[in-house]
């Protein structure tokens, strides 16, 4: 009889611990303690902005100079990037600033990037919104928002079917169905939402996202980065528009992050940075974004990150999650 007692008691004990361990690593504890992150969907507007596929760019030369005064010549932004799609590693590739899958752009009728209709775009469009080719040999394939990218003033785009990139063209038009510009969150405190499409919020709840008892944003990330390395970008009046740019120069501190596992389309965590009225370094902020183009070897360049929430008082937490990328999140991959 004690024998059997005795085995029955380490199978409770193993059957506890398989449990336990179980709900640690995939977050079931966790999450079921967590409220859901609400928002006044009913209020947002759906939007139509159109895109077209922007051809590949280059200044008057092809060198770019990094810090140690080496000489590089790479591609960079615009075009059908076939090969570097979200998931894909923004740090080992042979390019400067080079966004994935596809990108868009609308010169208007003043063919500026500065137009009225570059800057709709950009500012409408929030990662996670759908998009549907509307000419062309892909005509009626439908893709993502995943990214926005400054300066150039460029909405990137990426598609569940890859071979879809192939039959694409420079100059393609296709159909932002934007959703999203003026979320507001009403159960977490101290927090702005910018750039999330309901959409995105969605696949991020069912990631693992949520609020905690106490009113605090828990969210899963792939990557932490100090806001002490964060560059080109920073000073902007706003986010709603564009990127900043993680400075990959330091190698000790690329090692100490694992910032050469940065990829297109991880969400990531930059620790004491405040987005809310542009970017500045600020001790005990919280801010979150999505990598939208690769590295640089310019000074001051690097990853670019598109803004997705932020807390000037740190009322974000984050767990650690190598999933947390948009080619899971929106199954593009």
């Amino acid at each position: 009889m004690k024998h059997w007692v005795k085995k029955l008691s380490i199978l409770s004990s193993l059957f506890l611990f398989t449990v336990f361990f179980v709900s640690f690593n995939h977050g079931g504890v966790e999450s079921d303690s967590l409220q859901t992150l609400e928002f006044n969907r009913n209020q947002l507007v759906k939007q139509a902005a159109i895109g077209y596929i922007a051809p590949p760019g280059a200044g008057s030369s092809p060198y770019r100079i990094d810090p140690e005064g080496n000489i590089h010549v790479a591609p960079g932004t615009g075009s059908i990037t076939f090969n570097f799609r979200s998931g894909d590693t923004a740090y080992h590739i042979a390019g400067d600033h080079v966004e994935p899958a596809v990108t868009l752009y609308n010169l208007g009728t003043t063919n500026s990037r500065s137009s009225r209709a570059s800057r709709g775009l950009n500012t409408l469009a929030c990662i996670g919104n759908s998009v549907k080719v509307i000419t062309g040999e892909a005509k009626g394939a439908k893709g993502y928002v995943i990214g926005k990218h400054g300066g150039a003033e460029h909405v990137m785009v990426d598609f569940p079917k890859e071979k879809v990139l192939q039959k694409m063209v420079i100059g393609d038009k296709m159909q932002v169905y934007t959703y999203g510009l003026g979320l507001k969150l009403k159960n977490a405190q101290g927090i702005k939402a910018m750039n999330v499409s309901p959409y995105l919020m969605e696949v991020l709840t069912q990631a693992g996202m949520g609020v905690t008892e106490s009113g605090t944003l828990s969210i899963p990330v792939a990557l932490k980065i100090p806001a002490k390395i964060m560059g080109s970008g920073l000073g902007a009046s706003h986010v709603y528009r564009g990127d900043y740019d993680i400075q990959l120069f330091d190698k000790k501190t690329v090692e100490e992050y694992n910032l050469d596992e940065i990829r297109f389309g991880d969400i990531v965590a930059i620790i004491n940075a405040d987005h809310t009225h542009g970017r500045i370094f600020k001790t005990g902020a919280v801010s979150i974004g999505v990598i939208c183009h690769s590295t640089s070897y310019i000074a001051g360049h690097g990853p670019g990150v598109t803004t997705l929430f932020t807390s000037p008082s740190g009322n974000i937490e984050v767990t650690m999650d190598k999933d947390a990328n948009l080619a899971n999140l929106l199954n593009i991959r």
